[in-house]
């Protein structure tokens, strides 16, 4: 946990995210992580750059030392909570596929910087890894699943255990910390964070409003073509009882579906993506509100008691 707040301390910068490997052991029915190291940062310069060489000769390099070096998935920070991408779903379903118990942590330094560590563990549920093997993300396919954002990701409990060495460190630190006054824990300071987490929710609205009039401007097309192809199949079928009156030959049967070519449906993964976002947006701001309420109570009664 403190390599992986180590690393956005010395490379994430606003909304730049961070990223690395997770390192560990499967025990009994828990997965033991015991040691990460981050990707390096690059630029376009670095086109020959090989993340998965640079991987392989790290958890080698490891081995040599006789540390933990099985991989056992990845982490990566947020911004505002800003974790629900289609980047980290092709992430995690590569390296769940590839190493069954993989997990994704989820590092919010922005939570964690208020005071109480933000560390959350996710995993793709069975039902969306069969999805994304299939690679059909059409509306039939994710109904016929069953899936909706409220069942994409399933979320692991995390159990942190410190050795002895780092609870020293970690009581040292604290005496060094920077905060003179420890009543500035209780400062509420809501109005950059919630207005930031209210603009965020606003944007992934618009984003769900414009996927739905996609998707409705497609429903109109399909019953649009739907009264195309009875009206011609009308129109065949009157052709065809006068050519019979006159006694000629019926007109041949044609594929109706090769003259009507059924609209494309747009994927609808982004939009289960989207409605996730939403979901988390609206949980940070009600967990950062009850925080709020929990710090006003609190510099309530520390006022009533110094009184």
């Amino acid at each position: 946990v403190l390599k992986i707040i180590k690393h956005y301390q010395e490379e994430g910068q606003g909304n730049e995210v961070v990223q690395g490997v997770l390192l560990g052991l499967v025990v009994d029915d828990r997965l033991e992580i015991t040691n990460c190291f981050p990707f390096p940062q690059h630029t376009e310069d670095d086109a020959d750059f090989d993340e998965v060489q640079y991987q392989m000769e790290m958890m080698r390099s490891l081995r040599h030392v006789n540390i933990d070096h099985l991989h056992v998935g990845w982490y990566q920070s947020t911004y505002y909570g800003s974790f629900v991408t289609r980047a980290l779903l092709d992430s995690q379903f590569s390296y769940q596929h590839a190493i069954e118990e993989s997990v994704v942590l989820i590092y919010d330094p922005i939570k964690t910087a208020q005071g109480s560590l933000s560390l959350k563990a996710y995993r793709l549920t069975p039902k969306l890894m069969e999805v994304c093997k299939e690679k059909d993300f059409s509306p039939e396919a994710l109904k016929k699943a069953n899936i909706a954002y409220e069942n994409m990701f399933e979320e692991v409990p995390i159990v942190i255990k410190n050795s002895y060495l780092i609870n020293v460190m970690l009581w040292e630190l604290e005496k060094k910390s920077a905060v003179a006054d420890r009543h500035e824990l209780l400062s509420l300071a809501s109005s950059n964070h919630l207005g930031k987490s209210l603009q965020l929710l606003m944007d992934r609205v618009d984003e769900m409003s414009q996927d739905i009039v996609k998707y409705n401007t497609y429903l109109r097309n399909v019953s649009k073509q739907q009264q195309q192809k009875h009206q011609y199949q009308q129109r065949r079928q009157q052709e065809n009882i006068q050519r019979q009156s006159r006694g000629e030959p019926p007109l041949p049967e044609e594929d109706i579906n090769k003259l009507f070519k059924p609209p494309q449906p747009p994927p609808r993964m982004e939009s289960l993506l989207i409605a996730g976002q939403i979901n988390t947006y609206c949980q940070n701001i009600k967990e950062f509100n009850a925080q709020n309420l929990g710090k006003l109570f609190m510099a309530q009664a520390l006022q009533d008691y110094n009184n």
